[in-house]
């Protein structure tokens, strides 16, 4: 990473994503869905992606650095992955260097069979694994925790494929799901707590597992349901069946997917994410009111909860602020002032809507200030008499450890500032916070949601020595 890019992405107010995984058995085009469907979850990931793909006796893998469309365009990648089911990932390292050793599917032999595997979520006894394999003798080529589990599998002494990945991730902790790719089945698992999102769903003979919905829609397959919470998914050619790991309490749905990482027109964890937000919206307007002329939302996450807010606050929703979607996070600016350049080539300010007006601005979380204190600069630099800014998620206070690269502890604002000293700092002329309660009263399951990330409260027992800093250096970030 160059030493500007480094500071594009410290820019970036908002909590990094994770990774989209994608899986589908039963269609003779299965590579060309598998595409498909990480187009449609590209957000999730944009460092490297991958497809591997099987013909019913050997799995063919090709994965690259970049986005979708650049990993694949070579137009002769596609026929080499024949056959009728595959599995696919788009990366955003949580662990693990970004780079091609780290991209997935991971492959592998073993015992003269292959397996590939993908997978989304943060292993939080990662590091105490890997040290009880390698002074066992294992080799490992990544420094990802995704590699932790080929390793389990293949020391199994299980019988069949099924048992073994059962017997691998019961040793886990933390988060994750995971796709599984033999010559002739496909699996698919949810951590017992059931932290990340996976679907299921099916177009004709064919199914299909998703980080999100939209990547079936995006193949025409209807969606049928989420994969339960330690839920093992097997796919092969006698149809679909499961079986279930041991419980483990608690629950722990992200509730970040509700906030801000899935796409709105996602079904995640069996509920509509567009319907979520609009409640979150609804909600803060409830509990923060304001006296202003219109609303307005930082594009794009944010959409979907500002009009929620105009809907119950009575305030007419307005486009205040247009994105530039043709930035890539890798932009390098050759300026010194490279932080506020990439504000002004991402958003512009609509001045015929802000100019005069008392202006509320709904973000979905504030991680940094940084990027939020620029885009109040440039409202105002519209002629906006005043900004009012409205979240429609709780104070961020406590890092992440389940696969969302949300800052340590002192990079986090509403760790160390009160509202009333954040507001000053970013500038606006009144901040306000949606509650963990009022944000637990409207997302369903709230019950069984992870708000670590607000708490501190975290579901899993996390090593005292555990840190993103500590983990990455052992790594060798």
């Amino acid at each position: 990473m160059s030493c500007n890019e480094a500071i594009i992405r410290e820019s970036d107010d908002c909590p990094r994503e994770f990774c989209g995984i994608f899986g589908i058995f039963g269609d003779q085009e299965a590579a060309e869905k598998t595409y498909l469907g990480l187009y449609a979850l590209q957000h999730r990931g944009q460092e490297s992606s991958g497809i591997a793909a099987t013909d019913g006796k050997e799995i063919s893998l090709h994965r690259g650095m970049g986005l979708v469309w650049s990993v694949f365009q070579d137009p002769y990648i596609m026929p080499r992955l024949s056959g009728k089911a595959a599995i696919g990932h788009n990366r955003y390292s949580t662990t693990g260097s970004s780079d091609l050793m780290n991209s997935q599917p991971i492959l592998i032999r073993s015992r003269g069979s292959q397996i590939a595997a993908a997978h989304n979520g943060n292993l939080v006894n990662a590091s105490e694994l890997r040290n009880m394999l390698e002074n066992k003798g294992a080799i490992f080529q990544t420094t990802s925790d995704s590699e932790i589990v080929l390793h389990l599998i293949a020391r199994s002494k299980k019988a069949s494929i099924d048992e073994k990945i059962e017997d691998s991730l019961i040793q886990l902790s933390g988060a994750y799901c995971f796709v599984f790719l033999t010559p002739s089945k496909l699996i698919a698992a949810r951590d017992p707590q059931g932290f990340r999102p996976l679907c299921i769903g099916r177009a004709g003979d064919a199914f299909v597992v998703a980080s999100e919905s939209c990547a079936c829609d995006i193949i025409a397959a209807d969606y049928i349901r989420s994969v339960k919470p330690g839920e093992i998914v097997v796919i092969d050619e006698r149809g679909i069946s499961s079986r279930f790991m041991p419980p483990r309490d608690p629950k722990a749905f992200c509730v970040f997917e509700y906030i801000y990482f899935s796409r709105p027109d996602s079904i995640i964890f069996d509920e509509k994410v567009d319907k979520v937000r609009r409640l979150l919206g609804k909600k803060l307007a409830e509990e923060a009111p304001c006296e202003a002329d219109i609303v307005i939302a930082i594009p794009d996450s944010a959409n979907t909860a500002a009009i929620g807010y105009s809907q119950a606050s009575g305030i007419r929703f307005e486009i205040g602020l247009i994105r530039n979607h043709y930035v890539g996070r890798t932009f390098i600016a050759p300026h010194q002032n490279a932080r506020d350049l990439d504000v002004r080539i991402k958003f512009n300010p609509v001045t015929g809507v802000l100019r005069g007006k008392r202006v509320v601005v709904v973000e979905d979380s504030i991680v940094r200030g940084t990027t939020l204190k620029q885009l109040i600069h440039l409202i105002r630099s519209a002629g906006a008499s005043e900004v009012h800014v409205r979240v429609s998620s709780p104070p961020v206070v406590s890092p992440c450890f389940y696969g969302i690269d949300i800052s340590s502890r002192g990079e986090l604002i509403a760790s160390s500032h009160r509202v009333e000293d954040t507001c000053r700092h970013i500038e606006a002329d009144s901040l306000a916070y949606l509650s963990v309660a009022g944000m637990l009263s409207v997302v369903p399951k709230g019950n069984l949601q992870c708000t670590a990330c607000f708490t501190g409260n975290y579901p899993t027992k996390v090593p005292e020595n555990f840190s993103k800093e500590i983990f990455a250096q052992s790594r060798g970030e």
